[in-house]
């Protein structure tokens, strides 16, 4: 077969800036010889999907072929901002027209950002049809300079400070998710726009639920889950196991501790890539805390976390002697995370249907700021003792962004250990919540976290970004409440098509 040849003559410069990465220094030794083996991979890939992670914490990307892309690596990539300005309806909430607030120049006239593929996170997805490969990008202002408004920037700003005091986190990820069928293939586009979303999936459940971790209900969810569990194996996750929980197809899903921008990079592809699989066989993954599902119990993030000496490695939570417990050094950063929990609250619970599980009915939500031994209602469950002591955050819903919400417990307890060591007093006995919660709605949070100090962590830019994100959704909310007034303890048709399908 004969094929005309088409000329490129400005191919160099159709993409990101000749030389970018190389003329900013933006990569170490060790992105060097990553991005040496990528280009000697791309002979047998097809495309490769370029992607980030969105202040939302959902994964925007571009689809580039193989060709395109061995310009891309070292040149980077050009970006429209559009997703640092709508809110998670799709609604514009930051002004780029205008006087946009956020202290970020590019952001006017929407001009475009670069994103530079991170090498070290190149993989190549199973599967049979076209071989596409994934990398995460870092995003970067046209000057060289780390994005204000890139989540992941965040997190690795906070592992720097780790990293010069000789401390590295551990960190276990436990994922609480919905698995349902869906009924028909229709896109749900009627009535969608700018701030208006359409139906959500039409779905059913797999099982009844409410026969917790019961082995003929996982084997109703196994013929999706199983398989699920080898592709992510595949993809190098180090998955540990896969149990249904209380809710009608409700699935836990459980990974080993890895260091925290993997645990915040796995994060992020274990929902893409679930989602994927699911629709490709007719189902609906949702990460949703609660869906517009009958007799739906809400999910959870839980996030566990220690912080090892890297010179020794000793678990600084690991108390000496036989009695357990937390070292003094765990419970400082136990006090950091209680110090900042509310302040912060906004990043780890960031939706309207997010509080529905820190209601007082659901009896293991994490409504106390407290910390206990093995207390599923407190916020922070001091678990296993020794080498193994760690603290179990269970305050994040699923679809936290996971840069931001691991960013945020690691600064908190970060800030606990660089205090004056202080005990944050006794374990919290269990029974009725004690006076101090956390915040029971996203305009608690909100409010909390405009007065608080958030821009320590975020800068001001991302912070006054969050900000006008979270306010745009909360008055659609708020708007459309005032229309169709909620029934209590039922999920809104407006949660249902604002989150159901995205996250």
């Amino acid at each position: 077969m004969y094929a005309r040849s088409w000329s490129t003559p400005a191919r160099e410069g159709s993409v990101g800036r000749p030389s970018f990465v190389t003329d900013h220094g933006l990569w170490d030794e060790e992105r060097l010889a990553a991005a040496e083996r990528v280009e000697a991979a791309l002979a047998d890939v097809d495309y490769v999907r370029l992607v980030f992670g969105d202040p939302h914490g959902l994964a925007r990307s571009k689809t580039l072929t193989t060709d395109a892309f061995r310009t891309v690596l070292r040149n980077g990539m050009n970006f429209s901002p559009g997703p640092f300005l709508f809110d998670t309806g799709h609604a514009v909430a930051v002004d780029f027209l205008g006087e946009h607030g956020i202290g970020v120049d590019e952001i006017s006239g929407a001009g475009n950002f670069l994103l530079v593929p991170d090498p070290v996170t190149f993989q190549v997805l199973p599967g049979r049809g076209p071989r596409t490969a994934w990398v995460l990008g870092d995003e970067y202002l046209r000057d060289g300079t780390p994005h204000p408004l890139s989540s992941r920037a965040v997190l690795r700003r906070v592992l720097e400070r780790y990293t010069a005091l000789g401390l590295e986190p551990a960190l276990g990820l436990e994922v609480e998710w919905y698995l349902t069928r869906r009924l028909d293939d229709e896109p749900g586009n009627q009535g969608n726009g700018f701030g208006l979303q359409g139906q959500a999936p039409r779905v059913a459940a797999v099982n009844a639920g409410y026969q917790f971790n019961l082995d003929a209900a996982y084997d109703t969810v196994a013929p999706i889950t199983g398989p699920l569990g080898l592709y992510l194996q595949k993809l190098g996750l180090p998955l540990r196991s896969l149990e249904h929980e209380s809710g009608p197809g409700q699935v836990e899903t459980t990974f080993s501790p890895m260091s925290a921008l993997d645990t915040a990079d796995a994060m992020l592809l274990f929902r893409t890539v679930t989602k994927r699989y699911c629709a490709r066989r007719g189902h609906h993954a949702s990460f949703m805390s609660q869906p517009q599902l009958e007799a739906a119990d809400p999910s959870g993030w839980h996030l566990n976390q220690s912080v090892v000496d890297t010179a020794t490695g000793r678990n600084l939570f690991s108390a000496e002697g036989l009695s357990g417990g937390l070292s003094p050094s765990g419970k400082s950063y136990a006090e950091g995370l209680l110090t900042w929990a509310r302040e912060l609250f906004l990043l780890s619970v960031p939706t309207v249907n997010g509080y529905r599980r820190l209601a007082a009915e659901h009896a293991l939500a994490p409504t106390r700021l407290g910390w206990s031994f093995e207390d599923r209602t407190a916020m922070l469950r001091v678990v296993g003792n020794g080498a193994g002591a760690h603290i179990e955050n269970r305050m994040g819903e699923p679809c936290a962004n996971p840069y931001l919400n691991i960013a945020a417990q690691l600064f908190a307890g970060l800030e606990g250990l660089q205090a004056q060591p202080t005990d944050p007093g006794p374990a919290a006995p269990a029974g009725p919540p004690q006076p101090q919660t956390v915040p029971q709605s996203l305009e608690e949070a909100l409010d909390a976290f405009r007065a608080g100090r958030a821009a320590r962590l975020l800068g001001a830019p991302l912070a006054a970004c969050m900000t006008k994100l979270k306010e745009s959704e909360l008055r659609r909310y708020t708007a459309w409440s005032s229309e169709h007034p909620p029934v209590p303890g039922q999920v809104t048709d407006w949660e249902q098509r604002e989150y159901f399908g995205a996250y």
